[in-house]
């Protein structure tokens, strides 16, 4: 058995006026008109609870940004309640029913709304008994932390590069299917403990390189700690764009902290 434990914070940044990054987190998310989280937030949730998280970066003008990003987490709510049996069963199945969901919703309010400019990226983090699996669409970041080296697990779905703005994205929620086919790029990682996986939207990526989240990651401090530590370092080093960052590390549930888990449950229920 194993629990995972996690923290996560959305920030505006230094420069936006408002927030197009969205996340849902062990049932937690934002609103669509939204300044953030309230500083760092954390949660350890055991297995049996098949864990589950994603970070969204929406995109678009006229507030269409956080429209997309909202539409996409809610969304992402609601298949995740309905079909956790699926998760723990056919964790294939459920992403590639997730990402159709998502990307429907999205598409459904841009086309609703005569908008042709709104999406929205995505990177989640699905927990099922054996191994995590990895998935993603745009250009928002998954790592994998083992043994003090930083690994990126996902893919990202950009059109070449440019000097003066941001590259096209390839993938992402919000593709009519009609126009092109949405192909998530999934990785699959069997448990150890110890392992460590990092959610984020390019405000962190933009800001910092890989070797100063390896650095940042390595420390030798409480999850929630690194996880402020990294959203300082960003905003540090100019917080251009929304920062959103999920943290979870993989830790073996012997019987000393389920015997404390238990009795902190039994303590809250009275």
């Amino acid at each position: 058995m194993y629990q995972i434990e996690c923290a996560y914070t959305c920030h505006m940044g230094n420069i936006r006026a408002n927030n197009e990054d969205n996340f849902w987190c062990f049932g937690e998310s934002l609103p669509m008109d939204n300044e953030g989280t309230k500083g760092v937030c954390s949660k350890i949730i055991s297995e049996n609870k098949v864990p589950a998280m994603a970070v969204f970066d929406g995109m678009g003008g006229e507030s269409c940004g956080e429209v997309a990003a909202f539409l996409a987490s809610e969304e992402f709510g609601k298949f995740y309640n309905t079909n956790k049996r699926m998760l723990r069963d056919m964790p294939e199945e459920f992403i590639d029913g997730v990402c159709k969901r998502m990307n429907q919703a999205v598409c459904r309010y841009g086309s609703d709304h005569h908008i042709q400019t709104m999406g929205s990226t995505m990177a989640m983090l699905l927990f099922t008994p054996e191994s995590m699996f990895a998935c993603n669409l745009g250009d928002s970041r998954i790592y994998f932390m083992d043994c003090g080296k930083l690994q990126q697990i996902s893919t990202d779905h950009v059109l070449g590069s440019t000097a003066v703005g941001k590259a096209l994205l390839t993938q992402y929620l919000g593709l009519p299917e009609e126009l092109q086919k949405l192909e998530p790029s999934v990785a699959e990682i069997e448990h150890k403990e110890g392992y460590r996986y990092l959610l984020c939207s390019d405000g962190v990526t933009d800001m910092l390189s890989d070797s100063e989240i390896e650095a940042i990651l390595s420390q030798d401090m409480e999850i929630p700690e690194i996880v402020n530590n990294l959203l300082e370092s960003a905003l540090q080093k100019g917080g251009r764009d929304n920062v959103t960052i999920v943290l979870c590390e993989l830790q073996k549930l012997d019987t000393i902290r389920r015997m404390k888990e238990w009795m902190k449950n039994l303590k809250d229920k009275k």
